[in-house]
């Protein structure tokens, strides 16, 4: 079967199947400054998301063979956009991300970092699609066969192609403490955890992340923004912010800032998430 589920847009579950929207949930929020300045949408509703959904598959062919892998940048500070920098620099050589149809991979070309990343997040599950895999390599894919999402073997695996200074995408604390365990355990490697999709994240989970990760976002998150506000080393964005947790997670946020030629001030009165769970 062909089945992709995501949660997006108010962190809502969305099923597409053969190219079409076949079910959405609820949105636990209704309102994300990020989709209102980009796609002028004021309120997140379930026809909303399936019309939004609907159109990504139509516009890039997001769960589709057709799908486009590359893009230049679409947001001033968003995960992706610092991670595609690092590579730039060479800061970082390779990210374990997760893509549909993929599951699980390992990229180090900028432009498909934001591409995949930039695109969608909170990829639940997803089943292989054989020619975006073939796009990104099957070498690069944790299991060609099932399109499994694992990113801590996408970590062990991305250590056992040879590379040193590895990025990877996640969605909480525990996911971040266990990464850093991998990380121990191999001498001359470094693994930057950014922290991603954490709206509704509980307080224990928001707690880990500034305990284990390098980068976290904000999204609608009351506890994480909390516990950003008490440790975090910097704070970027406006209304949906991005913490440097970690000396080395600062300093990968200020490659971004470097290459974008100014700094980013927060906006005081940025229009803010209609509520934080």
């Amino acid at each position: 079967m062909d089945e992709h589920v995501i949660e997006g847009l108010g962190r809502a579950r969305i099923v597409v199947r053969d190219g079409k929207v076949v079910e959405v949930g609820e949105p636990m929020i209704s309102y994300c400054p990020i989709f209102d300045k980009h796609r002028g949408i004021k309120k997140i509703t379930k026809e909303v998301i399936a019309n939004n959904i609907q159109f990504r598959i139509d516009d890039f062919g997001m769960c589709t063979p057709n799908r486009v892998m590359t893009m230049k940048d679409f947001l001033s500070f968003g995960v992706s956009e610092i991670i595609c920098t690092a590579i730039r620099q060479k800061k970082i050589d390779a990210a374990v991300l997760v893509c549909e149809g993929c599951g699980t991979l390992i990229v180090t070309d900028p432009d498909m970092v934001q591409g995949i990343g930039g695109r969608v997040s909170g990829l639940v599950s997803t089943t292989p699609i054989p020619s975006l895999i073939e796009k990104v390599g099957e070498e690069n894919v944790l299991d060609p066969k099932t399109a499994k999402i694992d990113q801590a073997a996408g970590v062990k695996k991305a250590i056992a192609m040879g590379y040193k200074n590895i990025a990877v995408s996640i969605i909480n604390g525990t996911m971040a403490k266990e990464i850093r365990e991998i990380e121990k355990q191999h001498p001359g490697v470094k693994v930057y955890t950014f922290v991603v999709h954490v709206t509704g994240l509980p307080k224990d989970e928001a707690e880990a992340i500034f305990n284990y990760a390098d980068v976290a976002t904000g999204c609608a998150s009351k506890y994480v923004r909390e516990e950003g506000s008490k440790k975090a080393l910097c704070k970027v964005g406006d209304s949906v912010p991005i913490f440097g947790v970690t000396p080395r997670g600062q300093a990968l946020i200020e490659e971004r800032i470097k290459f974008m030629g100014k700094p980013i001030v927060a906006k005081p009165n940025a229009p803010q998430p209609d509520k934080l769970l």
